[in-house]
């Protein structure tokens, strides 16, 4: 009798649309699924702190979803390159699946399909975490694009990828080696749920982890949001993203997925097309920042435009801290921080925003903004989150230029007009009229007082002078071009 099919989940936690789960079942050959907590490898970046909460709803969704259909998850620890061969081994597997990953971790991958193919073991590997893989869109030359726009216009001329696939009705359960068995541990024993402070409330309140929950939240966009998302999806006051992100990150819902559902949408005439459009071009960042990882996986650290090493970056513990915190007295900047704080999210243009306000107000390198959204964001994503940072810094492919630099005050009276973001976010000044709710330092004396508001007590005035924030970036900027001339 052949062996088992061993499914290897490692960032895709579904059961439909999951290539190498719908192999392993069509192989005929019982199942066996196995999470394995790798913190040993040196290529896998441990995950941050929301990122870890994130982590356990969706292992839990998942052992639950496969145990409805007749399986079981089963999850170890160990250092994939031993461990997996092994499980392989002891488990008699003959087919070994897996989805593909596309940073630093395709290392370890390969070299566990090396070992396992020297020991007779059939080997695959599928696409499941993008539309577009490293390498399928490319110039007229063969290379890969080192611009956005272009590489987005790419793939809009593509005919939309193939329907996402079914989940499997039923997997039929193969036997884990009693040995294994004894070696798996609880979920809760990886400690990925704070306890004592339990500072997960909030988070809990803006996410409904897991497969099914992705699903409802997907449904939920195309009922509402995704109808004039082209033209609000920079609006932060209002309801306009479709929060998947986290989602994607884990692989609660593919890509594929999402896709075809707006398809369907703009075909029936729910959405125009120009909103399916904007969609496919937001996703499209999302497979251009996997290229980017694929081409140099130290992205969260290295500059890619190698001019920025000389880049005269200033340490500013107590300037960082304000930023982390939400106290930059940028009512915009600060909200979005908070956002970040209590939910584990914060809206794209924030982002953007917050991103330049760390690194050309204060020339904080952008190495330390990174490190703190892969620790608050349920959606840190190894290529998105270093893409994008470097993106705002001046110092990734297809750049912001470095003397772009984002008006806070100005930014926040466009997409948050009557102040509604800040007020969410930054309670304390809820109680201002929207005209000076972004710059409440310019607000006269009494208005102050009947909203409650004292700055530099209940509120900080501003840390940096926005004139003197965008002067000294510049002045930064033009001594980099000095010393790399």
């Amino acid at each position: 009798m052949a062996g088992p099919a061993l499914v290897w989940f490692r960032e895709d936690f579904r059961i439909a649309d999951n290539p190498a789960l719908t192999h392993a079942v069509e192989t005929g050959a019982p199942v066996l699924c196995v999470y394995l907590h790798d913190e040993e490898s040196p290529e896998v970046r441990p995950l941050g702190g929301a990122a870890r909460w994130f982590l356990h709803g969706s292992l839990e969704a998942l052992a639950r979803s496969l145990g409805e259909r007749g399986g079981e998850l089963l999850i170890l620890r160990g250092a994939a390159r031993e461990a997996i061969p092994r499980i392989a081994r002891e488990t008699g597997a003959a087919h070994v699946v897996w989805n593909r990953r596309y940073g630093a971790e395709r290392e370890i991958d390969a070299a566990v399909k090396a070992t396992l193919k020297e020991s007779g073991h059939a080997v695959k590997s599928f696409k499941a975490r993008v539309l577009y893989e490293p390498g399928e869109v490319t110039t007229k030359t063969g290379g890969l694009y080192k611009v956005f726009t272009p590489y987005r216009n790419a793939t809009l001329a593509y005919d939309p990828p193939p329907p996402p696939l079914p989940a499997p009705a039923r997997i039929a359960k193969a036997t884990w080696p009693e040995a294994l068995r004894a070696q798996a541990v609880r979920l809760a024993d990886l400690g990925l749920e704070p306890a004592a402070p339990d500072w997960a409330g909030g988070l809990r309140a803006a996410w409904t982890r897991g497969e099914p929950g992705a699903q409802a939240r997907l449904a939920a966009f195309l009922d509402g949001p995704l109808s004039g998302y082209a033209g609000t999806r920079n609006r932060p006051d209002l309801e306009t993203t479709s929060m998947l992100s986290a989602h994607l990150r884990f692989g609660e819902i593919s890509p594929r997925q999402v896709v075809h559902a707006a398809l369907h949408a703009r075909d029936a005439g729910r959405i125009p097309p120009e909103d399916y459009d904007m969609l496919r071009s937001e996703l499209g960042w999302r497979d251009f920042s996997h290229q980017l990882l694929f081409a140099q996986p130290d992205i969260a650290r290295t500059n890619m435009v190698r001019s920025f090493d000389t880049f005269p970056w200033r340490t500013d513990e107590a300037a960082l801290e304000a930023w982390r915190r939400g106290r930059t007295g940028y009512p915009f900047v600060d909200a979005g921080m908070r956002q970040l704080w209590e939910t584990g999210f914060m809206h794209n243009r924030v982002r953007m925003v917050v991103g330049s306000f760390l690194v050309k107000h204060l020339l904080v390198d952008w190495r330390h903004g990174e490190d703190w959204f892969w620790d608050t964001l349920c959606d840190a994503d190894p290529a998105n989150n270093a893409a994008s940072w470097q993106w705002v810094a001046g110092s990734g492919a297809d750049a912001a230029p470095y003397y772009r630099i984002f008006n806070p005050v100005a930014q926040g009276e466009k997409f948050d007009p009557a102040g509604d973001y800040v007020r969410r976010f930054v309670p304390e000044l809820a109680r201002l009229p929207a005209h000076v709710i972004h710059r409440p330092w310019e607000a006269p004396r009494n208005v102050l007082e009947k909203a409650d508001v004292a700055l530099g007590e209940t509120y900080p005035v501003p840390i940096v002078a926005h004139e003197e924030g965008r002067r000294r970036a510049l002045d930064a900027l033009a001594q980099m071009k000095k010393t790399a001339a």
